[in-house]
């Protein structure tokens, strides 16, 4: 799949890139870059293990795995959310003791390595600009923000060179590693959301249930469950209350809710006469045996 492809990109140029830094911190002196190494490390390490989890990720579903195995790829962004979350804290801890004991800087060693990595990290986004799902999209977000921390570095060796105000090299690494946890945190909670099946923030649960009351022949709809399995499939299932043919309002239900977003739906058919029983239900319907609902009265008790 392309999206492995771009992942396993994203791994080599990050590995190999990591390696260079340590050798160029070392050499330069330099708290921002050593600490960009380790920072690389981790995103190698987390997009390495985000690979195998992303081809896991695209196996059919089976007897164990009903809906298939797409939340290894969110596993795989929350793991490298973590990474990243640890790396950052550590990244701030040395540039702080790089602050009680300043060092002399190589000016030009840095400005170089921070030119190359500038180059390297926009290959490594443009191979992984698709984003086509969660796993991807993290991975994307650390190139980017590599990206970002490289053009920091470079800005902060070119003051340096002609200031010598050493300080300024722990204080760019605090302000890159302060923008990465945070973005790591983000990704964090929304990795978390999908575990914890909350509704996609795409979809609007009221809404949904107003759309699907409009049908011709639906008297009420209750018990809605909205979730995603990975951050782009989306599921539903919900009762409806109809005496109409179960068949075409289901397919209308079906078609209305494909064009919110919704690909999977499973839909529970009740008649008017018919009292839920699901005993977290507490849905007063109208009188289902009632005239009314012939001339499309619906319920708006709370579900």
């Amino acid at each position: 799949m392309k999206t492995e492809k771009t992942i396993a990109t994203a791994f080599v140029l990050n590995l190999s890139f990591a390696a260079l830094e340590f050798i160029g911190g070392i050499v330069t002196g330099s708290v921002a870059i050593v600490s960009d190494a380790f920072h690389d490390v981790g995103d190698a390490a987390s997009i390495g293990i985000s690979y195998f989890l992303e081809k896991k990720s695209r196996k059919r579903p089976d007897d164990q795995y009903t809906y298939g195995y797409a939340r290894y790829s969110v596993l795989g962004g929350c793991i490298t959310a973590l990474i990243l979350l640890i790396g950052s804290v550590v990244m701030i801890y040395n540039a702080f003791s790089r602050m009680l004991a300043p060092t002399e800087i190589n000016y030009n060693g840095m400005i170089g390595f921070a030119v190359v990595g500038v180059c390297v990290n926009s290959c490594a986004v443009f191979f992984t600009r698709e984003r086509d799902s969660l796993n991807q999209k993290a991975v994307n977000l650390h190139m980017l923000e590599d990206i970002l921390g490289w053009a920091t570095v470079l800005v902060g060796a070119v003051v340096m060179r002609f200031t010598d105000l050493t300080f300024i090299d722990p204080i760019l690494s605090i302000g890159v590693s302060l923008f990465i946890a945070i973005n790591a945190v983000r990704n964090l909670k929304e990795a978390i959301d999908l575990f914890l099946e909350k509704a996609p923030h795409t979809v609007d649960t009221s809404k949904i249930k107003e759309l699907v009351e409009k049908i011709s022949g639906v008297f009420d709809v209750h018990h809605i469950h909205l979730w995603s399995v990975d951050g782009r499939t989306n599921l539903a299932t919900l009762h409806v209350v109809t005496n109409s043919d179960p068949y075409t309002i289901k397919n209308e239900i079906r078609a209305a809710l494909q064009k919110h977003g919704i690909e999977h739906v499973t839909i529970e058919i009740e008649t008017s006469t018919e009292q839920c029983r699901e005993t977290h239900c507490h849905a007063e319907l109208l009188p289902r045996s009632g005239h009314n609902h012939h001339h499309g009265h619906h319920s708006h008790d709370t579900v």
